[in-house]
């Protein structure tokens, strides 16, 4: 073992991939997760990665891949090796709601996400209109999700608000702490 450190090998970082349907939100969320000022952003063509820590130290790289239509077929690339799955729902955009379902129960079904936990962020709680958590929560409970320790947090992406929490949530998930139900909002 001595020798596989010092010829530099070392365990890589935890894998994490950020999907949700475009305008939801996830490169705002990237950004402000990097310290980066909130900026208006367009729709991702392709994806956007970055090197994180969650607040407990774990180092992750998040893939932040755009959500258009057009862009979902290749949302099965991204998946192998998935240590974490980060799902944004807009909840100010009801209307689109049972699409972001739709979407996020077919992403379930990946093979490379066999078990792997998943961290629900209900953005955009700012807007007037928006859905709870708790709202949003009680049409996440069937499905696919029943099958992963899950977790959903509230946050706004625009003005950081529940970020830093939800990233502790998310580096209690990739230690495996994560709970296999609903987690109350804080």
């Amino acid at each position: 073992m001595g020798k596989l450190i010092s010829k530099g090998w070392h365990k890589r970082d935890a894998r994490v991939v950020m999907l949700g349907l475009d305008l939801a939100g996830k490169s705002t969320i990237l950004y402000q997760l990097k310290g980066s000022p909130a900026m208006e952003t367009c729709p991702t063509v392709g994806f956007n990665v970055e090197s994180l820590r969650t607040p407990c130290g774990m180092a992750f790289t998040l893939w932040d891949v755009g959500g258009q239509p057009s862009l979902r077929a290749s949302w099965h690339h991204y998946l192998e090796d998935t240590n974490a799955l980060v799902f944004v729902l807009d909840s100010a955009d009801t209307a689109r709601l049972p699409e972001a379902l739709a979407v996020l129960e077919e992403a379930l079904g990946h093979p490379g996400l066999a078990r792997v936990p998943v961290l629900l962020l209900a953005n955009k709680q700012e807007m007037p209109g928006a859905m709870a958590p708790t709202e949003l929560g009680q049409q996440l409970c069937r499905g696919r999700l029943k099958e992963h320790p899950w977790v959903l947090r509230g946050c706004s992406a625009l003005t950081g608000q529940g970020l830093q929490e939800a990233l502790g949530v998310l580096g209690e998930l990739l230690r495996g702490a994560g709970q296999g139900s609903l987690a109350p909002e804080q």
